[in-house]
């Protein structure tokens, strides 16, 4: 690579690269990345094009580029992810939020008709954003948000900090419901559904870089389930409901173990590629 680089030079280069790693989206991952190192907007990368960069921005944009070229995602880079329109902080202690979980977001506003000041129960908060988008579009609302992970509590939290939502969410370490006594309106939890076969064939950006215990969901993917499913329960009060983030063709073993622990008629929840995404139960 150049011994000086412009900015241009260094998207040009960064996009070369990158392409010949297979990456898919080569230029968009060069931008973002030069941008992050010279602290620009990626759109305004183009009329900066002639700037050279200085000594240390040439360092991050190189060590950008060879942590990229081995997989790792942009987002791990740049330490944020947009989701439901906000940005979130990651952390090697969350998992990587991904669009299809906006389904699941969706789905809990489509009721705040039916719950004046709802409080919700986020389990496997992760970075929070779940608990964290649906509070920013239902101001009424108030949430708690449980992981397993002390350091996806602590990235929760400041996230919570940084949306200006710390005053209505309260993140706890914990294992599912335990420690849980006041009884909740709505429960949300994206749990690990991957199977451990599915987990040999991921992809390099997830296996390699977003934790296990948010992935892995046993022999069969539904081991959270079954231990979350009659934990949400015993804390849902009377009309509550449990909303779940669940993995392809998972529909019906989810749906039966919502039935088997006196849940009602589940409501299916397709995401914008047209498969279900999300199962909602209300307790009976």
């Amino acid at each position: 690579m150049a011994q000086q680089w412009t900015i241009g030079r260094a998207v040009t280069e960064l996009t070369a690269a990158f392409s010949a790693a297979g990456l898919d989206t080569p230029r968009l991952d060069a931008r973002i990345l030069v941008g992050h190192a010279v602290n620009l907007e990626p759109s305004l990368l183009f009329a900066r094009a002639d700037r050279i960069l200085t000594d240390a921005e040439s360092v991050l944009v190189r060590d950008f580029a060879a942590r990229r070229q081995q997989h790792e995602p942009v987002s791990r880079i740049t330490g944020h992810r947009g989701f439901w329109s906000l940005d979130f902080l990651l952390s090697p202690d969350t998992l990587d939020p991904r669009a299809d979980t906006e389904t699941l977001v969706a789905a809990v506003l489509e009721r705040r008709a039916q719950y004046p000041s709802p409080r919700i129960l986020d389990l496997g908060t992760g970075t929070g954003c779940i608990l964290l988008a649906i509070l920013k579009d239902w101001p009424e609302a108030t949430g708690i948000g449980i992981d397993l992970n002390p350091g996806a509590v602590e990235m929760a939290a400041r996230n919570a900090a940084r949306l200006g939502l710390a005053s209505r969410t309260d993140f706890r370490v914990g294992n599912w419901c335990d420690g849980v006594t006041e009884k909740l309106d709505i429960i949300v939890s994206n749990p690990p559904y991957i199977t451990d076969s599915e987990m040999d064939a991921l992809a390099p950006t997830v296996a390699r870089f977003d934790p296990a215990l948010a992935l892995r969901g046993g022999a069969d993917g539904l081991g959270a389930y079954r231990a979350l499913i009659p934990a949400a329960r015993a804390v849902l009060a009377d009309g509550g409901r449990l909303f779940l983030e669940i993995g392809a063709a998972q529909t019906a073993d989810v749906a039966a173990l919502l039935q088997n622990n006196d849940f009602g008629p589940e409501v299916a929840h397709r995401d914008l590629a047209g498969f279900v995404r999300c199962l909602e139960a209300v307790t009976v």
